[in-house]
């Protein structure tokens, strides 16, 4: 939820229950005084701050949503590792070729945990076959958004309606595509299901579907604690 909805206010509020708060770092700087002239310089600043602000609202695990179609993707990247993001959620397109700060040292540990956010089992396989060829290394979980979720994700508006494009189908085909590089690697994979998940009862049925957890966005825009303006969340209910 980028744009100033998902900032260190909700993701500290949610990591305070448990989960994975995550800092959406999309135009995060558009408040900054200087954001039209340096937008670049402003979102950095604006993301290092939240991240910040966050750590001192909570212990538990804070995560950085990160475009990869951004123009300053590696900036807002190198920014959430300086300081010290727990995970960094790789989504609007195909996070192939990546820095090696992301990648374990030699002693075999990373500094951050990376989790690319995909639509389709084709795309989770290019990321995961990229990956093992050119640095012998996978990503830490994966995000599978369904045609129900906000995003940059390829569906098209008759897809809504479509089984075949169902989380309930998709999610499945990527948990099947991942079981090889979970051996090869030796390492578990968690998939994460995300759209349209809005109830205990949608939590229940994917984690039934083979979901090691789920993303869930829409469901706290009008909390308290979610860093909207009040006119915004007014608009949101009404709507």
């Amino acid at each position: 939820m980028g744009v100033g909805i998902s900032l260190s206010g909700l993701a500290s509020a949610v990591a305070n229950e448990g989960g994975i708060g995550v800092i959406a770092a999309a135009a995060i700087g558009m408040l900054e005084p200087n954001f039209n002239r340096n937008f670049k310089e402003a979102n950095k600043r604006a993301l290092r701050r939240e991240i910040k602000k966050a750590r001192e609202m909570t212990a538990g695990v804070i995560g950085v949503n990160i475009m990869v179609a951004l123009s300053d993707y590696y900036d807002l990247l190198q920014v959430a590792l300086d300081e010290g993001a727990d995970v960094v959620f790789l989504g609007a397109g195909l996070p192939l070729k990546i820095p090696k700060t992301l990648l374990p040292n030699r002693s075999g540990k990373a500094t951050v945990k990376v989790v690319p956010i995909v639509s389709s089992a084709r795309a989770a396989k290019l990321i995961f076959q990229y990956w093992g060829k050119h640095y012998n290394h996978v990503p830490d979980a994966v995000v599978v958004e369904g045609p129900l979720a906000g995003g940059h994700l390829g569906f098209k508006k008759e897809h809504l309606s479509n089984p075949d494009y169902a989380l309930e189908k998709i999610l499945p085909e990527v948990i099947s595509v991942l079981k090889p590089y979970e051996e090869s690697f030796n390492k578990s994979i968690p998939v994460i299901a995300a759209g349209g998940v809005y109830t205990g009862v949608d939590i229940h049925k994917f984690v039934q579907l083979g979901a090691q957890g789920v993303q869930m966005a829409t469901r706290f825009v009008a909390t308290h604690e979610c860093d909207a303006s009040t006119a915004f969340k007014e608009a949101y209910v009404k709507c």
